[in-house]
C-alpha cells in the first residue's frame, strides 16, 4: 500500500497514524523479523525501517547502541534489503520506510540502491544527513520508481527553507520535535505544537512528528494538535535492550506498547 492511500484510509476513520523505528538485525536479524511483525499487528500503521550505520549523527545514546550490535553481528545493507523482501514474501502489507544514511546509497550508486528497496517492498526513504540542495540525484530516482523521499523539519528550520522542503516533500514530512538527536524523553516542549501548527497552514502533506516521543501522552498532545501522526524508535529499543540474551521475551510489553501508542494517535486525532 502506497503511503497516500495509508493517510487517506486513516483520515476516513479519523485515526493519527503510529510508525515505530527499527533498526534492522539488532540484536540478530530473526528478532528485528519478529519485532517488525509484532508491531505491525499491534498498531504500527508505517515501520520505519533503519540500516544500521557506523556514524549515526541523527541518533542518541539507544540508537547508536543499536546500530554497533547490529553491525557486531555481521549485519549489512544487502541483508536488510534481503530481510524486508523476506517480510514482504511471508505477507506483510504495512507500508516501510527505510531510513538510511547518504554513505550506503552512495556506495551502492543511488538508483541500483533505490530499485533495489523499491523491489524489495518499500514506500518511501529518510537519508538524515542528506542535505535537500543535495537531493536531485536522489528524488529523480524516486520519482522515477514511485517513491516518496521523505524531508525533515526542525525548530530551526527558517521559513525560507521550509518553503523549499515543502515544495520537494512528498509521501509525509518529518517534523523533528527538538533540537538535538532522537531519544525517549519525559516531556515535550509547547513548542512541539507550535511548529506543527505553524506547518500546517502552508500544506496539506500529512505531518508525522518524532524525536523523543516515548508516551502516549506526547502522541495524543501531538495529534491533537495538529500533526497526522507520531514516530517512536528508542522507546521500543529501550524495552528489548534491558535482555539482549533473550529479547523475544520484550515482544508481549512491546506491543503493549505499540497499542498503546496507536490508541493515543486515535484519541489525539478524535481530540481535534
Amino acid at each position: 500500500m502506497e503511503i497516500e492511500e495509508k493517510f487517506r484510509q486513516l483520515k476516513q476513520k479519523k485515526e493519527g497514524a503510529y510508525m515505530p523505528h527499527v533498526y534492522y538485525g539488532d540484536p540478530s536479524e530473526e528478532f528485528s523479523l519478529k519485532l517488525i511483525k509484532t508491531l505491525a499487528k499491534s498498531g504500527a500503521d508505517f515501520i520505519e525501517f533503519g540500516i544500521p550505520f557506523s556514524d549515526p549523527i541523527a541518533d542518541g545514546p539507544t540508537f547508536i547502541a543499536a546500530c554497533e550490535r547490529a553491525l557486531k553481528g555481521g549485519v549489512t545493507p544487502a541483508k536488510c534489503i534481503a530481510g524486508l523482501k523476506k517480510l514482504r514474501k511471508e505477507g506483510l502489507e504495512t507500508p516501510i520506510v527505510v531510513t538510511t544514511y547518504y554513505n550506503i546509497i552512495y556506495s551502492s550508486g543511488v538508483k541500483a540502491f533505490m530499485t533495489k528497496i523499491k523491489n524489495a517492498g518499500a514506500q518511501a526513504v529518510i537519508v538524515p544527513d542528506l542535505p535537500l540542495e543535495e537531493s536531485g540525484e536522489l528524488r529523480a530516482a524516486a520519482k522515477r520508481l514511485g517513491l516518496d523521499v521523505i524531508f525533515q523539519v526542525a525548530p530551526t528550520t527558517s521559513d525560507e527553507r521550509l518553503r523549499k522542503i515543502l515544495a520537494a516533500a512528498s509521501g509525509f514530512l518529518y517534523v523533528i520535535n527538538v533540537e538535538g538527536v532522537t531519544g525517549a524523553r519525559k516531556s515535550l516542549l509547547d513548542s512541539t505544537v507550535g511548529l506543527v501548527r505553524k506547518i500546517k497552514k502552508r500544506t496539506d502533506i500529512p505531518l508525522m512528528a518524532g524525536f523523543g516521543i516515548s508516551r502516549k501522552e506526547h502522541a495524543a498532545a501531538v495529534v491533537s494538535g495538529g500533526a497526522d501522526g507520531v514516530v517512536t524508535g528508542s522507546a521500543v529499543a529501550e524495552i528489548y535492550a534491558r535482555n539482549l540474551k533473550s529479547p523475544e521475551k520484550a515482544l508481549p510489553e512491546i506491543a503493549k506498547f505499540s497499542g498503546k501508542m496507536k490508541r493515543a494517535c486515535v484519541e489525539g486525532y478524535r481530540r481535534c
